[in-house]
């Protein structure tokens, strides 16, 4: 501790940034803290308190950070676009663009990592327009670059651009064939369309330990039942049913079940009144493990087991990497804010039951087959 004092801010930049990566927040404010405790007219430092800040969703201290870093250097693009982020975040999405305006006429467009920066938070935030435009000038910056090809690829998807959506998953791929998250959103764009064959060929370029969507794994298990007649215990099933256990198990059983405690104590608190037929049908599917149908507020359908379906609405929201629990945490947050409705954010029974109760999804019964 005692060399601790003698770290110069950009150390102190490099400490934080380290323990930020590693997903150590709480470490990386307290370092940033102690940097500016020695340096208070370090930009990089409150730039660095922001991100860390954002990443709590510490939206109020966040924008405090930033703001106070444009005090110091009102220019600085990677505080400018922190800023355009967390107003995204509170609502604000005309200041936001303004932010992100500036930094591109400053002439950061051509900073294809702040330009993926801004594209994805846009992307989070459902400006998909947006968000095209962000990803299709990054693209023309860096042409040969996968991520941004991708990202775009996203894009187009969600603005119902199929024929152009896959067109740029497949470019992406061929410029980087280890892109896995572009490969499993092909494989379901393609499972989608009806073309079984080419989606599970393209599940299957992804090894069971580097897949992480339990969607596409349980697809892969589908459709090998389907089109090579496997049957339950298929030794070639083994690794992919053993890899979709894990990925299902990885929420804690006594939260899970105290996660059902609370939210049977919490059921009859819902003030607008729940739709009744909706909670006889998530009662008569709810006992097995099933796969289920659970229709969004703009109409599509996510199908799956109850942690599938919550999967997806995060990766569909642009949070693919963000853990399940938090993704619903803040969701939940979300929601109270909005709507003024309690959703239990401790397990994916409870946060669908809660959320169908409160009308802020739907529960479809599965076609019979």
């Amino acid at each position: 501790m005692e060399e601790d004092r003698f770290l110069s801010s950009e150390e102190y930049d490099e400490k934080a940034h380290r323990l930020y990566s590693d997903g150590d927040y709480e470490g990386a404010l307290e370092t940033l803290r102690e940097g500016l405790s020695l340096y208070p007219n370090a930009v990089e430092l409150y730039v660095g308190l922001g991100y860390a800040r954002l990443a709590r969703e510490e939206f109020a201290w966040a924008r405090r950070s930033f703001h106070q870093a444009l005090a110091l250097d009102s220019t600085h693009e990677d505080a400018l676009v922190g800023m355009g982020e967390v107003l995204l975040r509170l609502g604000d999405h005309a200041k936001a663009l303004a932010f992100f305006r500036d930094v591109q006429e400053m002439g950061f467009d051509q900073d294809v990592e702040l330009m993926l920066t801004m594209g994805r938070a846009l992307y989070r935030e459902g400006l998909y327009l947006q968000a095209r435009d962000v990803f299709s000038k990054a693209v023309s910056v860096r042409p040969d670059y996968a991520e941004t090809v991708a990202a775009l690829a996203y894009c187009l998807h969600r603005l119902g651009d199929e024929v152009e959506a896959s067109r740029h998953l497949r470019r992406a791929l061929r410029l980087d064939p280890d892109l896995h998250e572009a490969r499993v959103y092909l494989g379901h764009l393609l499972y989608d369309r009806g073309d079984w064959e080419a989606a599970l060929r393209e599940f299957e370029c992804v090894s069971p330990m580097d897949h992480w969507d339990s969607l596409a794994v349980w697809r892969i298990i589908e459709l090998k039942r389907a089109l090579w007649e496997m049957e339950v215990g298929d030794a070639r099933l083994i690794p992919w049913e053993k890899r979709l256990e894990e990925l299902e198990s990885a929420l804690d059983p006594v939260d899970q079940l105290l996660a059902e405690i609370e939210a049977s104590a919490m059921s009859a608190d819902f003030s607008g009144g729940p739709d009744m037929g909706q909670l006889e049908l998530f009662n008569a599917l709810e006992e097995a493990d099933l796969s289920h149908q659970v229709r969004l507020p703009d109409g599509q359908l996510l199908r799956g087991t109850w942690l599938e379906i919550v999967r997806q609405m995060r990766d569909l929201a642009g949070f693919s990497h963000e853990p399940i629990t938090q993704y619903m945490k803040r969701l939940a947050e979300r929601w109270h804010e909005q709507r003024g409705v309690e959703v239990p954010s401790t397990d994916p029974v409870s946060f669908i039951r809660a959320a169908v109760q409160a009308g802020l999804l739907m529960l479809e019964e599965e076609p019979d087959s």
